[in-house]
């Protein structure tokens, strides 16, 4: 039978089944992580995520035999394309089986949708906002994802090639070994960048208080930090409430460090998190009924790997040893929590001032990721 592409209606009942489509793809794959269900249905709907204030979407999906075999949405985010003077559409939550035909008229549906809107050239996968996941993966099938990246098969990147897509950015990853004590280079730089700028280090007890302090100036720092980078999107005000309560209540205060000068002002964040790949995988993605117990211990329970999700630092600061006093101040929580290794996030591969914060640890880059681009 031929391939036929629906249009999704952004209600609860088709976006969840547009998302469980992609746990369907990699049954019995032991690298796959699949995302939480309930945050991936609310990001996909226009009256949960505020991101909908400055974007559009549409996903589609792909049926033969009226059996799902494809999936994909379209994104045009307004507030980068004016930032960038662009007409550029986004797509992203693509999966889909190996198949010509399936692939094809996904694109093409989705393709088509963004010139429509107006638009001349489109990227991806991408999300809403740098909140989301982003980036195919091209190198590293065999290595255990993590709650913040995507994992797809290695068939994925060849019909993109085959479709005249082509690499825009490429992103890498590294899995470092936690060493048994702070590297004494770090110690020294850590030292000197404390005493030379009169920063501090603070130590949260409380994730309230934590939020009632620095939640808002933390993503407007990213915002800062950000800004430059590939894609950003800077977040709103109405985004940075929506994340100040959808993920500082439930960090680890212990993998957290927050950076100050003298009048207390925000000047740097690390953010990490025991690794929820395998609670996940366990769980299924799935919160209830008994999928919370997993990520509670995932949490608070024996953990061998710890994910970098974000580190950032105050424009006129970076370059100037910030991150090796970040560093110091995390890494005896990581000897002390016994985490064995520690999972960088995406890096664009051309930021060596970022890579070259891994240099005092042994490390391998492990994962490569790519934007691919297309004219319309």
């Amino acid at each position: 039978m031929s391939v036929e592409i629906r249009p999704v209606n952004p209600t609860k009942k088709e976006i969840k089944k547009f998302i469980k489509f992609g746990n369907s793809l990699y049954k019995g794959n032991d690298c796959y992580v699949p995302p939480l269900l309930g945050e991936e249905i609310e990001t996909l709907l226009p009256d949960k995520n505020p991101a909908f204030d400055f974007c559009e979407a549409q996903s589609f999906m792909a049926y033969r035999d009226g059996k799902p075999v494809g999936r994909i949405t379209g994104i045009i985010n307004r507030a980068v394309n004016l930032k960038t003077g662009t007409r550029t559409a986004r797509f992203g939550f693509v999966e889909f089986i190996d198949d010509k035909e399936v692939v094809d008229k996904l694109f093409r549906a989705v393709e088509n949708w963004a010139r429509e809107q107006g638009m001349t050239e489109i990227i991806g996968p991408m999300g809403f906002s740098d909140m989301d996941h982003e980036g195919m993966l091209v190198e590293g099938f065999d290595e255990l994802g993590t709650m913040a990246t995507i994992y797809n098969h290695a068939y994925y990147p060849e019909h993109m090639t085959r479709m005249g897509y082509h690499k825009d950015v490429d992103w890498v990853e590294f899995r470092m070994t936690v060493p048994d004590r702070v590297p004494e280079k770090y110690l020294r730089i850590a030292d000197i960048v404390r005493k030379k700028y009169d920063l501090r280090c603070l130590h949260y007890k409380s994730r309230k208080k934590l939020k009632e302090d620095y939640g808002q100036a933390l993503f407007e720092l990213i915002n800062e930090a950000y800004d430059d980078l590939y894609g950003y999107s800077p977040l709103t005000k109405r985004q940075i409430e929506y994340y100040i309560e959808k993920y500082l209540g439930v960090l680890r205060l212990d993998c957290i460090c927050v950076i100050v000068d003298k009048n207390d002002k925000l000047i740097g964040v690390g953010i990490s998190i025991p690794s929820f790949s395998r609670a996940l995988q366990k769980s299924g993605g799935k919160l209830f009924p008994f999928g919370w117990i997993h990520l509670l211990k995932a949490i608070n329970g024996k953990n061998d790997i710890v994910d970098l999700m974000l580190v950032a630092v105050k424009p006129e600061f970076q370059n100037k040893g910030v991150n090796a006093l970040l560093f110091a101040d995390l890494l005896p929580n990581y000897i002390k929590n016994k985490y064995k290794w520690a999972e960088s996030n995406l890096e664009l591969e051309d930021n060596t001032s970022v890579q070259l914060q891994w240099q005092y640890f042994e490390r391998r880059q492990h994962r490569r990721r790519r934007a691919y681009k297309k004219k319309l």
